[in-house]
């Protein structure tokens, strides 16, 4: 655990995918006790993980708020709710998707999705199997309260920001912006269409990186990697990035129509891991809708192709 600024420590676990670790955040509450923002993934021994972390603190926590649904930020959230007492705090949409993505397994719709947008059947069994592993990991917390923007947690302004994930919050006090996903230094978040979100998650994320300009943090605390020094000049730069990403999705395209899979060969490299070949096709729809969007693609069944 380390003090990244007055009132603000940050603690990292360890990850057992792609990106190898996650920092979870505590704030100096006006009480004198703590609010934990994020989780990490579920432990099989939360006691073991969460009690030499809590010691490090001169208070209790008092509540916990979760930025987001993926897996390393709400999958710890029942293991530390359990150990402190403290209630959950998480966005009201991005509550609605964690009931949808965690509540139900339905492993038909989740092979048939990907097979539609061309996955081999050999990559869609694996990731069959990696997300029945991941499941028994996200310890979520049923029936939250729920927050909306606007909304404000002992002087921390609630701003959701989409697109990362549909219904992504972030807290905001005095140019300090406890950023989740949204904004990470070094790499860029994923930006991926998956079941039953919403339908241009790029679309979306652009509106955020115009909001991070517009809001001005001094400086964004993220959940993986340094901190941004510089969010807005960073939020400028991923802007670049994937309008760079959006011509070369365009340029892939011809008359044939060509599925997510296939184009995520073009954008992201042939040799990838199962778990990284389910981003990067995501990740190529979100940019192949988006160009949709943009009148610069059509859409043929679950292909795509130039305009006509």
């Amino acid at each position: 655990m380390v003090d990244v600024e007055k009132g603000v420590r940050r603690v990292t676990f360890d990850l057992p995918f792609g990106i190898d670790h996650v920092h979870c955040y505590f704030l100096r509450a006006s009480s004198g006790g703590w609010i934990l923002v994020d989780t990490g993934l579920g432990s099989r021994a939360p006691e073991a993980r969460w009690r030499p972390v809590l010691a490090e603190l001169d208070a209790p926590v008092e509540r916990i708020v979760v930025t987001h649904m993926h897996p390393d930020h709400v999958g710890g959230a029942a293991d530390a709710a359990g150990i402190t007492g403290a209630p959950v705090l998480q966005g009201r949409e991005d509550y609605a998707q964690c009931v949808k993505a965690w509540g139900a397994r339905d492993p038909e719709r989740f092979a048939a999705y990907w097979a539609e947008h061309g996955m081999p059947e050999s990559h869609v069994q694996g990731l069959e199997q990696e997300s029945d592993r991941l499941r028994s990991a996200i310890h979520w917390v049923r029936d939250p309260t729920l927050l909306d923007a606007g909304d404000e947690i002992d002087g921390w302004q609630v701003e959701v920001l989409r697109g990362h994930a549909d219904g992504h919050i972030v807290l905001l006090r005095d140019g300090v912006l406890i950023a989740g996903d949204v904004i990470l230094g070094g790499i860029t978040p994923a930006i991926g269409l998956y079941p039953d979100s919403r339908p241009d998650p790029l679309g979306d994320y652009f509106e955020t990186l115009d909001r991070i300009v517009e809001l001005a943090p001094r400086v964004a605390y993220s959940g993986h990697k340094d901190p941004v020094t510089d969010p807005v000049g960073r939020a400028r730069e991923i802007r670049a990035h994937h309008v760079s990403r959006l011509d070369h999705a365009a340029a892939v395209l011809g008359s044939r129509p060509l599925s997510a899979y296939e184009v995520s060969l073009s954008l992201f490299g042939a040799e990838l891991s199962t778990t990284l070949r389910r981003f990067a096709t995501a990740e190529a729809l979100a940019h192949l809708e988006r160009l949709v969007h943009e009148s610069r693609a059509d859409r043929v069944g679950s292909g795509y192709v130039v305009p006509a």
